[in-house]
């Protein structure tokens, strides 16, 4: 089990990144992100630290942890530019939370990620199919959320996603103990989707993927 969205105490996380990764390895995770919530305010100070913490537990845990950053109520019109700056402050993984149905997220904020280049569109809510086919050429993956709350319109982005062939991913955005899952339980998230097992394993080989072209 691959799971790239996870939150630790600093955002708004309940755990630090080193008792997250072993309650993630105890789960069965194979390889995991932590991607606290960001905007211009603090990613110079998270994206440093989690790169650091994820270089000394990857020297000494099975587990392998990606730095990144969930760009969080970003104003649409400055997500590019600060997901430029989060590269540059070098973050391995790039997620953006997306236009879900249960927070006033700014209109216009699952396009803007789109463009701006995210790696992962969370939780993006009702998502247009015109959004979605741009999510496509743009090699955005969509997520598929076990986080209650966002994930009531699973089905609607899993039927987009199907329909016109955009890649998608499952993730928790664990913010406590009780958050994290293993693999068994994401695929029955996948399938209460309407979506099947072979669906499931392709969203594990997305994410692996991802995890190898943002490592080089």
């Amino acid at each position: 089990m691959i799971d790239l969205h996870m939150h630790t105490v600093f955002s708004d996380g309940e755990l630090i990144p080193a008792e997250l990764a072993r309650r993630a390895e105890y789960m069965g995770l194979t390889a995991m992100a932590i991607t606290d919530h960001g905007d211009l305010s603090n990613i110079d100070f998270i994206i440093p630290r989690m790169i650091a913490v994820a270089e000394e537990l990857n020297a000494v845990m099975q587990i392998k942890i990606t730095p990144g950053i969930e760009i969080t109520h970003v104003p649409p019109s400055r997500i590019s530019a600060i997901i430029q700056k989060a590269r540059a402050l070098g973050a391995k993984l790039i997620v953006v939370h997306g236009e879900t149905i249960m927070e006033p997220v700014a209109k216009g904020t699952n396009r803007a990620a789109i463009d701006g280049g995210a790696d992962i569109l969370a939780h993006p809510g009702l998502i247009s199919q015109k959004d979605v086919l741009a999510a496509k050429e743009n090699n955005v993956l969509l997520e598929i959320t076990a986080r209650k709350g966002h994930s009531i319109t699973n089905g609607h982005v899993a039927r987009l996603a199907e329909k016109t062939g955009a890649g998608m991913v499952i993730n928790t955005d664990t913010h406590s103990p009780g958050d994290l899952i293993d693999g068994h339980f994401a695929r029955q998230i996948v399938l209460g989707a309407g979506l099947t097992g072979a669906d499931f394993v392709t969203m594990q080989a997305n994410a692996a993927a991802l995890i190898l072209k943002n490592s080089k």
